[in-house]
């Protein structure tokens, strides 16, 4: 099990690793890093919103859990 330091860094270089992706493949379609930049941070801004809505979703169903 990992320790909750652990899970923060892996967590903040995920993030990390998924900007800069996303900040790439948009310099490549804009050839501007300032509208790159910003499809990267609205990009993990939604990314962020949208999974957390998904586990709130996901909680609430019990289907293929065991043990409860």
């Amino acid at each position: 099990m990992d320790t909750t330091t652990r899970t923060i860094a892996k967590s903040a270089t995920w993030q990390i690793a998924g900007f800069v992706t996303m900040t790439l493949i948009g310099f490549l379609f804009t050839n501007s890093i300032a509208a790159s930049s910003g499809i990267a941070i609205a990009g993990s801004i939604t990314g962020f919103l949208s999974y957390f809505v998904h586990e709130v979703f996901w909680s609430k169903i019990s289907w293929g859990r065991k043990g409860l």
